[in-house]
């Protein structure tokens, strides 16, 4: 049995599992789906990571820690404060020790920000209903985005401006799922990155950038492989 630790990307919540968390939990383990404080202006990725150590609590199991998107940042973090035994980089962002992302650039992007993008005037922006139907989330069933999108909510900045606090990625076990009709997270960049920055081949299922949304059977698939 193992824990799986969910953990979203930009805007999202824990409800970005919903599709996925039952059939994990049917093979015998245990899911913890958390939202993350993307919304407190005031919250960085040291603070998801607290959010996340926090609601995984004290546990015997094996902890797979799955980070999506941006989610990618932050799990690495969290692989610094307790055991896990494999980090799982989907459609990720992965940080470089002592940069912060926007130090780094946003050179994973495929798309511009204002496609999908609105800024919201605080210090925070918001995915747009037509930005996440046609870049984050485009192969999946219409109802299932119509769901996603009533429950988004704001991204504040701060974390993008935090230098990440490590020295080096955790050296625990790692995979990274490289989607490849991913509009957000740069197909390429994933190849190119995902070796040198992790010392992996990245895994190619076909799907959006949101295969828990589009294609959440297949994901399972891979995450107990």
């Amino acid at each position: 049995m193992a824990t799986f630790g969910l953990v979203h990307g930009v805007c999202a919540g824990g409800w970005s599992w919903d599709l996925v968390a039952p059939s994990l939990e049917e093979a015998g383990h245990r899911v913890v789906a958390m939202d993350l404080p993307c919304d407190d202006p005031d919250a960085a990725f040291t603070d998801y990571a607290e959010v996340v150590d926090r609601t995984l609590g004290d546990t015997d199991d094996d902890v797979v820690l799955v980070g999506h998107s941006t989610g990618g940042l932050t799990i690495p973090l969290v692989a610094a404060r307790r055991s896990v035994s494999e980090l799982v980089f989907l459609c990720a962002v992965i940080p470089v020790p002592g940069e912060s992302a926007a130090q780094r650039g946003i050179d994973w992007r495929l798309i511009e920000p204002g496609e999908w993008q609105l800024d919201n005037g605080d210090g925070s922006f918001s995915i747009s209903a037509e930005g996440f139907r046609l870049h984050v989330a485009h192969d999946a069933d219409p109802d299932v985005i119509d769901a996603a999108v009533q429950r988004l909510r704001p991204q504040f900045l701060k974390p993008f401006l935090e230098p990440c606090p490590l020295d080096s990625i955790p050296n625990v076990p790692r995979r990274y799922v490289l989607c490849t009709e991913d509009h957000m997270v740069a197909p390429e960049w994933s190849r190119r990155e995902a070796p040198v920055r992790l010392g992996v081949e990245p895994i190619e299922p076909r799907s959006s950038h949101s295969p828990m949304a589009s294609r959440p059977s297949e994901l399972v698939e891979l995450l107990l492989a």
